[in-house]
């Protein structure tokens, strides 16, 4: 009978633990993806993006700014996995800390927005790209990259990568892989990265003049904050299931010691 009573109980901790496993990876999967969402859209690349496709092969653009979002979601996401080394209450409460800071300041800049943020930052979008353009068109040979792949590929990545590189999007990539599934928030922010990508490379100028940036900008500090609620709600319910199986394993001891006398 006691052989019984401990296949059930390795059975239910299996359980709980894949079931916690899947509850982990959901949450980093919506976390990453909403919050690249809320992040990317109206953002820089997302303008990149909407530019170049207008003056060159929106396939070729969508892959190079696809590629070059994907990396950096990796790099982000395992650049903060290696917080983990650090007690995970000490990073779950700074992270949880940062997304509030971070909703809260979105908050306060989508409030004293402009309404014509948007077509601003098009505009200035639109001239650094005519800058660099020239600057490309103008260099000397092309490089042994260049001759590999599509010189608009190449375009295409490296603007979207170094307007992505220290950006807001970027640094909630790290501050997720801190304490939430790798695997999960780096799938689910590239979907949202490949999603804002393809929006912006089908819908084009017409598309990101109308996209209000305000109002993008305070959802984005809503669900930050939302994120931080949620964060801190399942930390609390893992604590306490952790504390409740370490009490029933207490219990179990004294029995398992009765059955073998």
């Amino acid at each position: 009978m006691s052989t019984l009573e401990n296949v059930s109980d390795s059975s239910i901790l299996t359980w709980n633990v894949h079931s916690k496993a899947a509850a982990r990876f959901t949450h980093a999967f919506i976390g990453g993806f909403s919050m690249m969402i809320v992040s990317e859209l109206g953002d820089k690349t997302f303008f990149i993006a909407a530019i170049l496709a207008m003056r060159h092969p929106r396939f070729v653009i969508l892959a190079g700014a696809v590629s070059a979002l994907a990396l950096m979601t990796v790099l982000s996401a395992y650049i903060g996995s290696v917080a983990t080394l650090i007690p995970r209450f000490y990073t779950s409460w700074i992270a949880t800390c940062l997304f509030i800071i971070f909703g809260l300041r979105l908050l306060r800049e989508g409030y004293y927005m402009s309404p014509d943020e948007g077509a601003e930052e098009l505009e200035e979008v639109s001239q650094e790209l005519r800058e660099k353009e020239s600057r490309f068109s103008d260099s000397q040979r092309p490089t042994r990259w260049q001759r590999c792949l599509s010189p608009i590929f190449v375009q295409s990545f490296v603007l979207t990568f170094m307007a992505e590189w220290g950006d807001r999007s970027q640094i909630a990539t790290i501050i997720l892989g801190a304490r939430e599934d790798t695997l999960g928030v780096t799938l689910g922010a590239t979907l949202g990265h490949a999603i804002c990508t393809f929006i912006a490379v089908i819908g084009g100028r017409l598309l990101a003049q109308r996209i209000s940036i305000r109002t993008v900008t305070l959802i984005g500090g809503v669900v930050f904050l939302l994120f931080a609620i949620t964060s801190f709600i399942m930390d609390v319910a893992t604590e306490e299931k952790d504390s409740h199986n370490d009490l029933g394993d207490l219990k179990l001891q004294p029995v398992e010691l009765d059955a073998q006398l």
